[in-house]
């Protein structure tokens, strides 16, 4: 059987779809579904059943699936001792975080860990989405939640608070609210349709204002779809907003009110596949970080 075909056929069965896994591979959907066409010919049998929903195996497929799945683990490990040959950490590294992890808090420490390193290659992707590690779209993520796939490995880094902050310019304008029942007097900056799923009740100050059943002819409400855009919005004096610790206290001219008001939590997380678990590389880096993150809170 085709190598090229095999790993097309795995890509498809992890993501359900053609469209998903030409995504993936960078293939346009009519070009993964003539190659999958193309290895049940050669090979007679039906991997997929196809539906409205999308795919699932045959059980031919998941047979296939299994001993292919078997085979890019071997791979991946027999690529990571390749590598591992040399004494100091080298190669690149995929690294995949959320935009506001990457941007705050894991780029402003990138240069200590390349003065470590300086044979390793850092490839960042920050989306708020999470790449798949077991189809190697990424080596390591640092994620807002613990992985439940049993084969990926996660080492807890530090916890995330948010907490209500503004201008002074703002609140000199508009007044500092004295608790939680005067937020309708005021305009929130909020997440968008697009807020990380992994934070619970990231737009609580809305959902309090919801509640209180209100009218606030001086408020409003302006939604912005990730956190550098909230935390510009509140910097300029448009509102104030619910902003994690960790990135407000890189910016002395914000003001935190009500400090008694607890936003959501959460905790970070490192995670990479077992089949790196030797990987010189990934040990650099979960080292570092652990480092980093020692005795660190917001």
């Amino acid at each position: 059987m085709d190598w090229d075909k095999l790993r097309i056929f795995h890509a498809v069965a992890s993501a359900g779809s053609f469209t998903h896994a030409g995504q993936m591979l960078t293939l346009s959907q009519s070009a993964v579904s003539r190659q999958i066409s193309a290895l049940e010919e050669e090979i007679n049998t039906p991997l997929f059943q196809r539906h409205a929903r999308g795919l699932t195996l045959t059980d031919e497929g998941e047979m296939l699936y299994a001993a292919v799945s078997d085979v890019l683990a071997r791979l991946a490990q027999a690529e990571e001792a390749l590598k591992n040959v040399h004494d100091a950490p080298r190669g690149s590294l995929k690294v995949t975080s959320t935009h506001g992890i990457g941007t705050y808090w894991l780029v402003p420490r990138l240069s200590g860990l390349l003065t470590e390193c300086p044979e390793l290659e850092v490839h960042l992707v920050m989306e708020d989405r999470e790449l798949d590690l077991s189809q190697r779209e990424a080596d390591v993520a640092i994620r807002m939640r613990a992985p439940v796939q049993a084969d990926l490995i996660q080492r807890r880094l530090f916890t995330v608070h948010y907490h209500v902050y503004a201008t002074q310019e703002y609140l000199d304008k508009a007044g500092t609210p004295k608790s939680m029942d005067d937020l309708p007097d005021h305009t929130i900056i909020a997440y968008g349709e697009t807020a990380p799923p992994e934070v619970r009740d990231v737009n609580w100050l809305c959902d309090h204002v919801k509640r209180l059943h209100r009218p606030n002819p001086k408020g409003r409400v302006v939604r912005v779809n990730n956190v550098t855009g909230v935390l510009n919005a509140t910097l300029t004096g448009l509102g104030l907003s619910s902003v994690p610790d960790y990135v407000a206290a890189q910016y002395p001219q914000l003001v935190r009110i009500l400090p008694e008001s607890e936003g959501p939590t959460f905790d970070v997380h490192l995670v990479y596949a077992d089949s790196l678990r030797q990987s010189k590389r990934v040990a650099a880096f979960r080292d570092f970080l652990v480092r980093e993150s020692k005795d660190w809170h917001y």
